[in-house]
């Protein structure tokens, strides 16, 4: 044990995570792990007033931060969500498929530039002109990740959905539903709500399937303490 791990809090021999109940991307990390059913302790950090040992865990003061057995410090939500599927290969988490796996990359990509980017501008903008613009573009995204979604399920390993890979809550949904879990701030800040609508049947019949799986209910915060903690992205 080195002098700068004794700085800092761990699981000896253990997977320690550092993470924030209200942080999409801790959630990622902390899904991952939940999922692959993989013991591990969980290292509550506030993010608006870190302490004072955290700078030896990720420089960057950022999470979610994994650190491994070994000692080994991982930084970012997807590569600690990758390092799981691929460390636990059990849990299925990811396709052994180079074309499937490529498609999912396409399909995280794609959620993560035109729902999960424009969350952030919706509840930053000031004007209401603007706030209904972004709301529009926000609707073009998940009209976008609905039609990928359908595409996906006529695919052998969609098998129909409710899920990216049918009946199995894995990678795709650790790696979005957080922020799908953020439409409830933008509802209560914004008024904005996905439609019931033909052009959002299969991003509502997902999220539909989402909301009710242990893989979401067991990490998403509690709707009073997500709300309270987006406060501070109002202009």
């Amino acid at each position: 044990m080195s002098d700068i791990s004794q700085a800092y809090p761990y699981e000896e021999n253990g997977y320690t995570l550092y993470s924030c109940a209200t942080c999409p991307y801790a959630q990622r990390a902390l899904r991952a792990f939940r999922i692959a059913q993989v013991p591990h302790k969980v290292v509550e950090i506030d993010l608006l007033n870190k302490p004072s040992w955290y700078h030896l865990v990720n420089p960057q003061l950022k999470v979610p931060t994994l650190r491994t057995p070994s000692g080994d410090l991982l930084i970012e939500s997807l590569v600690i969500a990758e390092y799981v599927a691929d460390q636990f290969p059990k849990a299925r988490l990811l396709s052994l498929d180079a074309l499937e796996r490529a498609q999912l990359r396409l399909f995280i990509e794609l959620f993560s530039t035109r729902i999960s980017s424009v969350f952030y501008r919706v509840l930053r903008a000031a004007d209401v002109d603007d706030q209904e613009m972004e709301k529009k573009k926000l609707l073009e995204g998940v009209r976008e990740v609905s039609r990928e979604l359908e595409n996906q399920w006529e695919r052998e390993s969609g098998k129909g959905g409710p899920f990216w890979y049918g009946d199995r809550f894995a990678y795709a949904e650790v790696a979005t539903v957080s922020f799908a879990g953020l439409f409830r701030v933008l509802d209560h800040y914004r008024g904005f709500q996905v439609p019931d609508t033909q052009e959002y049947k299969g991003f509502n019949k997902w999220f539909g399937a989402v909301v009710n799986h242990p893989g979401f209910t067991d990490v998403k915060p509690d709707d009073a303490a997500l709300i309270a903690s987006y406060k501070r992205f109002l202009p």
